[in-house]
């Protein structure tokens, strides 16, 4: 590629870049800015707060320390990422990718119902399938789930009052596979065919073609997958809130919807946004530690 020398060349590319940095900049890093600017504060949205709010240092971070809902949030949050997200998604996009790569009659064969099944959730927006999912999942008989399961003879079942967690890592996991799928199979074209043919060629069977030649080679691919679905898992918010509201009780209310419930039905806009920094501090040590394992694999 021609270095960039000429002065017009430089202005050129920055008039193309400015846009998205200013989207960048007033969407992303400003927001951050705030929160963290206003977690140092007694901000609220009625009260003293409301009218003079001032700078109180470190205590909100100080009653989030000793707040047992904050810690229990925590839980719920990583509990969801797990499940949903780094094992259930990694594992079943993984093997879907792999069995399409490796069965290309099966592609052919259930190419409608592969599109339907697998690449619909990504053309559905968050709040769609929240919304599609409560129809589903009404405690009623005439909710979806309960008429199929009615048909065996089973239910009605209240799936978001009595098993509203469950409910929820199943559908983050329909929304999360499609995604998977399409990165692991392009890691999975991307691996080279002479090392596989050459391992045939050594009697090597397609247990140990997998285990120790193709996980390896697109082990950066598997962490950057990882690293991606827990930072967007982590800080998912539309999806529960639309479905539960973080209820019943408790029982769904992740970090997202505690802080939500912070900021905006206690009207603690300083507490809430501590708590968003402290989340944002998790994340950031979280992706540093993926950063690490994909550095340490180059």
């Amino acid at each position: 590629m021609k270095p960039i020398t000429s002065w017009r060349e430089r202005l050129l590319v920055l008039a193309c870049l400015t846009p998205a940095l200013a989207l960048v900049g007033l969407f992303t890093i400003w927001p951050v800015v705030w929160a963290v600017v206003q977690s140092f504060t007694n901000r609220s949205l009625i009260g003293e707060g409301a009218l003079n709010p001032h700078y109180i240092g470190l205590d909100n971070y100080r009653s989030l320390l000793h707040d047992h809902s904050f810690y229990a949030s925590i839980g719920r949050s990583a509990e969801f990422v797990f499940v949903s997200a780094i094992l259930a998604q990694t594992l079943l996009g993984f093997l879907i990718a792999y069995l399409l790569a490796t069965r290309p009659r099966w592609r052919l064969r259930f190419r409608s119902l592969f599109a339907i099944v697998f690449l619909l959730p990504l053309a559905v927006p968050e709040t769609v399938a929240a919304l599609a999912w409560a129809s589903m999942a009404d405690g009623t008989r005439n909710g979806l789930l309960n008429r199929f399961i009615g048909l065996f003879g089973v239910g009605p079942v209240q799936w978001l009052q009595n098993d509203a967690m469950l409910t929820l890592i199943i559908i983050n996991i329909w929304r999360g596979i499609p995604f998977a799928m399409v990165l692991f199979a392009a890691a999975l074209a991307s691996t080279p065919t002479e090392t596989l043919e050459a391992s045939m060629v050594d009697g090597a069977t397609a247990w140990q073609q997998l285990r120790r030649i193709t996980l390896p080679m697109i082990r950066p691919q598997i962490l950057l997958f990882l690293l991606l679905t827990t930072i967007t898992t982590f800080g998912i918010f539309g999806l529960v809130y639309f479905l539960t509201k973080g209820g019943p009780g408790d029982a769904t209310t992740i970090v997202g919807i505690y802080i939500y419930r912070q900021a905006f039905q206690f009207y603690e806009i300083g507490y809430g946004s501590a708590a968003g920094v402290l989340m944002l501090l998790i994340l950031l040590v979280l992706g540093v530690g993926y950063v690490r394992l994909m550095r340490d694999q180059v």
